[in-house]
């Protein structure tokens, strides 16, 4: 009687446990993706709640957003070199605890109740924010084959598209309830920031007890072929960060003047309207990153980041110029549109690095220090002409992009047709 086997190659045995680990690491670090937008989403909240309850001006609760980027400047840069030494898991488990740190510094900021203990609180957080991204971003990149590397990104930052469209949710339910100028409202954000700070504890627990994988590690012969070619020589990844600095300039400043230029562009409109029309373009924006990581099984990425520059760039352009409700859908329709600019760049700039990914993520974070720099740029802009005329600047910025996106759909087809010969 002769009886059958089933052979299984050991190296099939091996993909699958990597398929299953890569998996599990991405499961998790998606949660990171959520949780660093849902503050980028209470940072808006929070800047309106400060006037209210601590009463600031405007220009002072404009140093919420200075302090949140500016810990992004500072601190990206070491986070990275961090990374690169030590790996992906023990940048991620030091960005959760210092990203706890900060959010429990609130509670000794609200027994105070001065406005600039607050900004430390937020300051200390965002730089646990910035390690957890100089991170994350690269890991996603390297969790699977290079060419799914935009796709996979794009994915995980639409979940921080979900954080942050949560972010004012929460704040409007805790932070407003009780009137402007109710003091449980101050103790309203406390309690939310301590129960932050306890999923961030939770978070780092499961990364510190799971096992890893960090993909990327090379030889010693490896390194040092690699490190013949500096990053500052790597062309197309200078211009990725570059393009990076401009793309996240427009996402900030175009939001943060969102409910100015629709008052004033669309006649009646009240600011609750405009603002809830706000929430509408950052549900635009979470769909977008969905929609368009699908989109990318079928098409190019760098394809399709040159068509969704030129849509924004026509969309920008047709708000500046026009007038009443169609200018400002115009603009809502941009958040769609601009949705996988950050990911797709950064997956793009970072392609074919290696070893070096680690690091290099580290300069497209401190990159989005522009966020820091275009509101004042349009403020100005603003105040001197008019809230149309400081959109012209997301136009330049978009310019920006699409040259980058043509530049690398043309390196990616030369590389092509090298590798075809």
């Amino acid at each position: 009687m002769q009886t059958s086997s089933t052979i299984v190659e050991p190296s099939a045995v091996v993909r699958v446990d990597a398929t299953v680990r890569y998996g599990v690491a991405l499961a998790l670090v998606f949660s990171l993706f959520f949780a660093w937008g849902l503050t980028y989403g209470l940072l808006d909240v929070l800047n309106k709640h400060f006037q209210q309850t601590l009463n600031v001006t405007r220009m002072q609760s404009a140093l919420l957003q200075t302090c949140y980027f500016g810990a992004y400047f500072l601190v990206a840069l070491p986070s990275g070199l961090y990374v690169n030494r030590y790996g992906y898991k023990r940048g991620i488990l030091l960005g959760l605890v210092v990203f706890a740190l900060g959010a429990l510094l609130f509670v000794p900021a609200t027994s105070r109740h001065q406005f600039y203990p607050f900004l430390i609180a937020l300051f200390v957080l965002a730089c646990g924010a910035a390690c957890l991204e100089t991170a994350a971003n690269p890991y996603v990149t390297v969790l699977g084959q290079p060419l799914g590397a935009a796709r996979r990104l794009n994915l995980a930052q639409a979940f921080t598209g979900f954080g942050a469209f949560v972010g004012p949710l929460i704040g409007g339910l805790f932070f407003f309830r009780h009137g402007a100028l109710a003091g449980s409202n101050v103790a309203s954000v406390k309690m939310t920031y301590v129960v932050i700070a306890a999923a961030m504890l939770l978070l780092a627990l499961v990364f510190w007890r799971i096992a890893m994988p960090e993909p990327g590690e090379t030889s010693t012969s490896a390194l040092r072929a690699e490190s013949v070619t500096p990053l500052r020589r790597e062309r197309r990844f200078v211009f990725s960060v570059i393009a990076q600095f401009f793309y996240f300039s427009a996402q900030v400043g175009i939001a943060a003047f969102f409910i100015n230029f629709a008052t004033e562009h669309w006649s009646g409109l009240s600011v609750s309207a405009a603002a809830f029309m706000l929430s509408g373009a950052m549900v635009a924006f979470t769909g977008g990153r969905f929609l368009s990581t699908a989109l990318m099984h079928r098409f190019d990425a760098a394809s399709m980041l040159a068509v969704y520059a030129v849509v924004s760039l026509v969309l920008c352009v047709a708000a500046c110029a026009g007038a009443g409700s169609v200018a400002v859908v115009a603009l809502m329709a941009v958040f769609f549109f601009e949705s996988i600019m950050f990911p797709t760049i950064f997956a793009l700039g970072v392609e074919g690095l290696g070893s070096r990914t680690r690091r290099a993520g580290s300069f497209h974070v401190m990159a989005l220090v522009g966020g820091a720099i275009a509101p004042l740029l349009m403020g100005a802009i603003a105040d001197r002409f008019s809230i149309g005329a400081a959109y012209l600047v997301p136009v330049l910025c978009f310019v920006i992009v699409l040259w980058f996106a043509l530049s690398s759909r043309s390196a990616r087809s030369q590389a092509s047709r090298n590798l075809s010969v």
